[in-house]
This record gives structure tokens, sequence and C-alpha cells, in this order.
């Protein structure tokens, strides 16, 4: 490992590309490479089609009418931006950590380390949010198939009425186990739920053309342009999701070949279907209908096209949908922070790989322990808000990321380029931005002092025990016996 020529190290110091594709064969700190394109496109797609498609497009509805079809559209054009950045950094860069990784690459430590410990917001807090969503999704199910629910006391947080949230809990828990055993087991569970929620947007779709009224189409789109923009910033967060692929790059058997493909492959995919849907949805439902309602795809064929019995498929559809997005962020979750306890930033001897799973066993026990319990206790109604900002923080890093390894390592092998740079990644960051700035102050507040926390936590651990910085010195992390399997 060594600092790039010519920079002091420091709190700025970057790591060496080639050096971190080196470590990624270390013993005991290397993850097995098992997965292909078809599991991570799939892993793409199980990350974005989740709560948002079943929530938020009653939202985007309620501003743009119709032209939410269009709204949609606008929203992937400007997620493809980033998801190219993306594509860029992961087939060149193929080791765990995603945007933290490609940051310490090109930033330095201490920007790695903000946007580390933003990830570590993102993608902890939304497992939670997602897993008490997947709570009320199963009690809804319940109710329209079976027509009871689970008793608030066990199926709400102490804010809401409840004692503790158990289902959000065993969700969690169970998809804990599922990683520790494999992350080949996992990609196939999380193939099998994406075509299971894959086949009920077709079966939502089917009913919806069926059923279909031109009538719901006028006028197409009563706010105009603005109205358009407007829900495509709203919708924007129904694609955030397809970064986790990235995530995943060390255990990809092909990474320059098969992350470009799963990156794009899969933003493209969920396009097809997210627009495919609001046709449809708008074709059995007025958007009146649409916004007044917490499932407006289940309220589209019951209220629209009256048949309840569809209603019940899709809220089963929505649980297993939602299934698949807390194994995927979760997953993307212990890949980060297993990056950052292998450069020392935090304990280096969670960086460890079960040698018979070939996973970091112990990180993810822990972290889906302390996910349950955020799950079961701590309301997240305003916290969530955060998981916005900090992905789009996230999108703003990758993408000048790009544009600065293009002059610091114009030699760099790189498997997949963006088009047109730097005017892609440039347009990529603008967008970005655009959409954080229309955020809440309180979010901004909440976001700078989650980033003060992490500052102070680097300045009291990370910056001393940064295997970099000890490796700097002449005196390695591994070599002092952290990190490393008895």
């Amino acid at each position: 490992m060594a600092t790039t020529p010519g920079r002091k190290p420091g709190i700025f110091a970057v790591r060496d590309v080639r050096s971190l594709i080196t470590e990624t064969a270390e013993e005991g700190h290397g993850l097995k490479k098992a997965v292909g394109s078809w599991q991570l496109t799939a892993m793409g797609v199980g990350a974005i089609i989740g709560t948002g498609i079943f929530v938020v497009i009653g939202e985007g509805a309620g501003v743009a009418g119709p032209a939410v079809i269009l709204s949609f559209v606008l929203a992937a054009v400007a997620c493809a931006f980033s998801a190219l950045s993306y594509a860029e950094l992961a087939s060149s860069i193929p080791v765990s950590g995603s945007a933290y990784t490609y940051t310490y690459a090109t930033l330095g430590e201490i920007v790695a380390w903000i946007i580390g410990w933003d990830l570590i917001l993102e993608y902890g807090v939304s497992v939670a949010a997602i897993a008490v969503g997947w709570g009320g999704n199963l009690n809804a199910f319940l109710g329209a198939a079976f027509g009871w629910t689970l008793p608030d006391a066990i199926a709400k947080s102490p804010e809401d009425g409840g004692v503790f949230n158990l289902p959000a809990v065993i969700i969690v828990l169970a998809i804990t186990l599922l990683l520790v055993r494999g992350v080949t087991e996992s990609a196939r569970v999380n193939l099998v739920m994406v075509v299971v929620k894959l086949a009920v947007l077709l079966f939502f779709i089917a009913v919806a053309m069926v059923n279909f009224s031109t009538g719901h189409f006028q006028p197409f789109a009563p706010s105009g342009v603005d109205g358009v923009t407007a829900a495509a910033a709203i919708i924007f967060f129904a694609y955030i999701g397809f970064d986790a692929v990235s995530t995943g790059s060390e255990e990809a058997r092909n990474p320059a070949r098969d992350l470009p493909k799963a990156i794009i492959g899969s933003l493209a995919i969920c396009t097809v279907f997210y627009v495919l849907t609001a046709v449809g949805a708008i074709g059995i439902a007025s958007p009146q209908t649409l916004e007044g309602s917490d499932a407006p795809l289940a309220a589209a064929l019951d209220q629209g096209a009256g048949l309840s019995w569809a209603a019940a498929v899709l809220a089963l559809g929505a649980v297993v949908a939602i299934t698949s997005v807390v194994l995927v962020i979760m997953y993307g979750q212990t890949r980060i922070f297993f990056a950052m306890c292998r450069d020392g930033l935090l304990p280096q001897r969670l960086a460890t790989v079960n040698p018979r799973y070939g996973t970091p066993a112990k990180l993810t026990v822990v972290l889906g322990v302390l996910i349950a319990i955020l799950a079961a206790l701590v309301p997240l109604s305003e916290i969530v808000k955060l998981v916005n900002i900090g992905t789009l923080f996230a999108f703003v890093l990758v993408n000048i990321g790009v544009i600065i390894l293009r002059r610091t390592r114009p030699d760099m092998p790189r498997p997949y380029r963006v088009p047109w740079s730097p005017v892609l990644p440039v347009l990529g960051v603008l967008f970005a931005v655009y959409l954080m700035s229309d955020l809440p102050w309180d979010t901004w507040v909440r976001f700078v002092a989650w980033l003060a926390v992490g500052l102070l936590i680097y300045f009291l651990y990370g910056y001393r025990n940064s295997r970099l910085r000890h490796e700097d010195t002449g005196t390695p992390g591994w070599a002092r016996g952290e990190g490393r399997n008895p």
C-alpha cells in the first residue's frame, strides 16, 4: 500500500488503486468471487424496485397529473449520469466499499471517511426504515387476505403506540442469517424475489390494460413543465438503489464486464417497468385516487377497477418486493463497513472473513443486531429523510471522482469509460446538487450534525488507526497483529 506519488500523507492522503486491488487477495481479508452479471443485475433491480413504485407514484401523480409518466423518464435520465460514473469506477476499482473506496482513491482519506460515514447513515437507516415498512405491508396483507392483523403492541414502535416492532426485527435478523450464510445463497434468494416482484408488476400492468380508460389522461399535464420537473424530484428517490450494485464489485467474477452491465441494465429494466406501471395506474384510476392513498397501486385496483382480490395479490407482492430491498441494502451496508474496517478507520478486527462461508460473518451479525434494535424501537419518520440527502451527496462525489481520476491516473485501465467526460459527470453533479437544494432546511441541519459526529470519531479513532497512515510511518496495522485471524 502506498500513497500516490507527490501527495503528502495526512488527512488528504489517497489510496493507490493498484494496492487497493492487491489488498483484496490477502488471506482472511478478501471476499469470495461468486456472483455474475445476472445476479448483480438482480441485486440492482432488487434494491431499486421496492417502496418507491408502490408508494411514491401517488405523490408524483398528485403533482404532475398523468404527465407523471414523463416524470419517471426524466428522473431516470437524471440518475443515468451518476449510474455511468458508478459503472466506470466500479469496473476500474473492483474493490468493496463503493463510493467510499472510490473517494479514498481520488479525494483523500478525510473525504472518504465523510462519504463512508454518510453511507453508513444512508444504508443503515434505510434498512431499518424499510424493515418497518415491511412490517406495515405484512399487516396490510394479513388484513386484506384473512381479515386480521398483528396487535399494535408487537407491530409498532413506542412512538406509534406499540412496545416494539416484532415483524421488523424478524425480517432484519432473518436477512442477517442469510447474508452470513454466503453471497451466493443471498444472491439466489434475491433473484427469486426479484422474479416475484416483476411478476407482480406485470400482473398489475396486465390487469390495468384490460380495464384501461383513456379518460383519465385528460388533461395530460395540468401543471405544465413545472409539474413534470417537480414530480421528477419526488420520483427520483424511487430509483435510489442502483449504487448498491457497486458495493458487490469485489465479489464479482468478472467486474470489468459484469458491473457496468449490471448497473446500467438494472436502471434500464426498472425504468421500463416504472413507465409501464405508471401508464397502467393512470389508465385505471384518476391521479386524485392515486394521490389520496398510502398504497396507490392497490387503491387503483380496488377503487379504480373494483378488483379487491387483485389488490390483495399486489399487497403480497409488495411484501416480497420490500424483502429483497432489505436484503440488498443490508448487503451493501456490510460491505461498506467491511472496507472501512479493513482500512483501519473503524476496528480492523471486524474486517475478517469467515473461512467457511467466505463472508464477513462477525461484522454482519453485529450490524444486524444493531439495525434490528433500531427498527424495533426508534421512530424513523424524520430520520429517514436523511437517506435522500446522503445518497445525493454520494452521487456528487462519485461524479467528481471520475473527473479527478481521468486527470490524475489517465493511464489506469478502464474497462468501461463514461462517454463525453467530463460533460456527463458534470451534469450528474448538477442534477444531484439541484435535488439536494430542494430538500428541507431541517434535513440539512441533521445531515451536518451527523457529519460533525463522524468527524469527531475520525479524529479520535480513524486518523490514529488508519492502516494507510501506519504503513506510511513504517508501522503497518497488520504487523501489529490487528485485524488478523488467530
